[in-house]
């Protein structure tokens, strides 16, 4: 296992620098996905492959950090999603290109703990993408595959703080785990020095990520509509993580029903809906079938 940090530079820029040098992993599923798609490779279109990457926000990071660092000069548009990036790749590059990368579970094997927990946040990212596609198609959104990116990438920094640095990031949730009082930006800067959301800025520059997605991601000038979809549909994913009793969900349900100006039943409808969905993708993360949302026991 390569751990990039036990004890690190406490500065974000220093991080983002180290980190974008490192071989991120990717989940084992999305590797053995993939090449059972690349057995009828002629037949593949890009949204295919898209379908899968949705699961790993990883996976997702290196195709978009890819096609960014290889812009084609003539090149005048962003690349903003993994459909679009594997259309201007192609598929038979693309499979090249990303072969043999490292797994996330046996870049952790020898750290379980750090294994669970990024686990649990690549789950609760793709929940977060898949309240914020279904959103963005309630307002009719014709790039919803866009905010859907930005929602399974807003927590980013938290996964490669879990991948490079499993000793940090588990000293981060056991101050968390003592103190139900501490917020956990404090306990990031007394850990790290910096916020993670600061590192998540600097991520997003050293890659060169497309602008609009680095507004999308920004929770502090989130006045516009495709950014309030992202920050509301993170904060439920967050929310309902462990049990859909958490005391902060009637505000994010409320918040919803601003969002989307629907009646607070349709809501509830929609995100049962999505919830349930995105619970038949659970195994990706080798974790157990979770708790039902409201209404829907049994």
């Amino acid at each position: 296992m390569n751990v990039l940090f036990t004890e690190a530079p406490r500065n974000a820029a220093t991080w983002a620098y180290l980190l974008s040098t490192a071989n991120i992993p990717v989940l084992q599923r999305t590797i053995e996905e993939l090449a059972r798609l690349r057995q009828d490779e002629d037949k593949l279109t890009a949204r295919d492959i898209s379908r899968v990457l949705l699961h790993d926000p990883l996976f997702t990071l290196r195709v978009l950090q890819y096609l960014q660092a290889h812009r084609r000069p003539t090149q005048v548009t962003d690349i903003t999603t993994v459909e679009h990036a594997l259309m201007m790749l192609g598929v038979t590059p693309f499979f090249a290109h990303f072969a043999n990368l490292p797994s996330i579970e046996n870049d952790l094997a020898e750290h379980p703990q750090a294994l669970t927990g990024l686990m649990n946040v690549m789950n609760r990212a793709h929940r977060a993408a898949l309240y914020a596609h279904d959103w963005a198609a309630v307002r009719h959104d014709l790039r919803a595959d866009e905010v859907a990116i930005a929602a399974l990438l807003h927590d980013l920094s938290e996964m490669l703080l879990w991948c490079f640095a499993p000793e940090l990031a588990l000293r981060i949730q056991a101050m968390l785990l003592n103190d139900t009082a501490l917020r956990s930006r404090d306990a990031q800067q007394t850990v790290l020095g910096f916020k993670l959301s600061d590192l998540q800025t600097a991520l997003m520059l050293e890659w060169k990520l497309a602008a609009m997605l680095q507004a999308l991601m920004d929770d502090k000038h989130a006045t516009h509509a495709r950014q309030m979809n992202v920050v509301v549909a993170v904060n439920l994913a967050r929310h309902s993580d462990s049990s859909w009793d958490n005391p902060a969900l009637p505000d994010d349900y409320a918040a919803v029903e601003k969002f989307l100006k629907l009646p607070v039943e349709e809501v509830i409808e929609r995100i049962q809906r999505v919830s349930l969905q995105a619970g038949n993708s659970c195994d990706w993360y080798h974790m157990e079938k979770p708790q039902a949302p409201p209404g829907q026991e049994g």
